[in-house]
């Protein structure tokens, strides 16, 4: 069983599954966007050429198998036994279509924030010029944005949408639940953006009472199943129609020679199914899932794993005494209330951002906000030696 205690040593004694991204040689403080991926993952995805090759167009019935391994993989994530999952390449795609099942004509409003990531944020831009009415409430602070996003649903709302940790700063959204109650009360959809959380905190739908919620999430940051693995969770009975909609949905329908108006859908995630894809990346995902599940890598475990790693860059950042006029992190913000990466405000977060990388630091920003993002595979004397050298950075800016 792993131990935190062996992931803070030198070596990380995880760092031996990533040996093709060499995790132990390099400062990889992307986890919070692009976490390495396991060496099984490499073989999961050349076993997906080698089906192709061997069952030719019956590698089907082998490709939906691991889709399936995906979706159960996605559900205990969510600790949701109740849930239909729907895939797709990216979240975008999903909310495309998610969107497209809601009763716009009738409820012309959505209700969001204004920190959602830019899959949301441009396509709800696009549909305010189309006269839909998008209501944004501020996401700072975080721990106001349930109450702000109940108090506006009404019977005009088709929709709330929001994160459970927002992509620029990492504060959680707590208490979504109670934005559930008000969704349902007024007969409107509430659609929860994980992405930023799934595998990084414990997620429960149940306790969180959000049931009948949609999720919409994906396994490229800290479940490091790389691209292509992306999920739109559906509610158990959900009788929405998408006007987007992939002749996946309708298999059984074809299976029995129907395609006569109106357009039938599938049974639970089909309803929500797209059409033919590349189903390599579930190879990939199925097993790098079934690592996690071996290796007991829990989100409880990988919480405390997280918070440690980001109490320590935080403590580090401290120890430097920046400058704060270059650099500085919010401190009214405590451990408990951040997902899985340290923000630090900087006016020229793009220039540190590229001078880390030159030292061999790879982290990212987003406009005035340096990331930087831990992951399990990384010791405390590499996260030492990342701050050491934003240390470097910060004088050289400052200078």
């Amino acid at each position: 069983m792993m131990t935190l205690e062996a992931l803070r040593g030198s070596p990380n004694a995880l760092a031996r599954h990533y040996g093709r991204f060499r995790v132990g040689e390099r400062l990889l403080l992307t986890g919070h966007s692009h976490q390495a991926w396991p060496d099984c993952g490499f073989e999961a995805q050349a076993e997906a050429w080698l089906d192709a090759a061997r069952h030719v167009d019956e590698k089907w019935e082998h490709a939906f198998a691991r889709a399936e391994r995906v979706r159960r993989g996605f559900a205990r994530l969510l600790d949701d036994a109740d849930g239909d999952y729907a895939l797709g390449a990216s979240t975008h795609e999903l909310v495309v279509r998610f969107l497209s099942a809601l009763p716009l004509r009738a409820r012309p409003r959505i209700v969001t924030t204004d920190g959602e990531f830019h899959t949301l944020r441009r396509q709800l831009d696009r549909l305010a010029e189309e006269r839909i009415e998008i209501v944004r409430v501020a996401h700072a602070p975080a721990a106001a944005v349930a109450e702000h996003l109940a108090a506006l649903v009404d019977d005009r709302t088709a929709a709330v949408m929001v994160s459970a940790v927002f992509f620029d700063d990492g504060h959680i959204a707590p208490r979504l639940g109670q934005v559930h109650a008000a969704c349902q009360r007024a007969g409107a959809e509430l659609l929860v953006d994980v992405y930023h959380a799934l595998n990084v905190l414990p997620l429960s739908l149940r306790r969180e009472g959000l049931e009948r919620a949609f999720v919409v999430g994906g396994g490229y940051k800290y479940c490091q199943l790389g691209e292509g693995n992306c999920f739109l969770r559906i509610p158990h009975d959900c009788a929405l129609r998408p006007v987007i909609t992939g002749w996946f949905a309708e298999f059984e329908t074809l299976a029995a020679g129907e395609s006569a108006p109106p357009v039938a859908y599938g049974p639970g995630a089909a309803r929500f199914a797209g059409a033919t894809y590349d189903p390599t990346s579930h190879y990939r995902a199925a097993r790098v899932f079934d690592f996690f599940e071996q290796e007991e890598l829990t989100p409880e475990f990988l919480r405390r794993v997280s918070q440690h790693q980001v109490g320590f860059l935080a403590r580090s950042f401290d120890a430097l005494d920046a400058d704060s006029r270059v650099i500085a992190r919010d401190r009214a913000v405590t451990l408990p209330e951040l997902g899985g990466f340290l923000a630090l405000q900087s006016a020229r977060a793009a220039e540190l951002c590229r001078r880390l990388r030159d030292r061999g630091v790879l982290s990212d920003y987003r406009a005035d906000v340096l990331r930087l993002g831990p992951a399990p595979y990384l010791s405390d004397a590499q996260l030492q030696d990342a701050v050491e050298s934003l240390g470097g950075v910060i004088k050289e800016v400052g200078r």
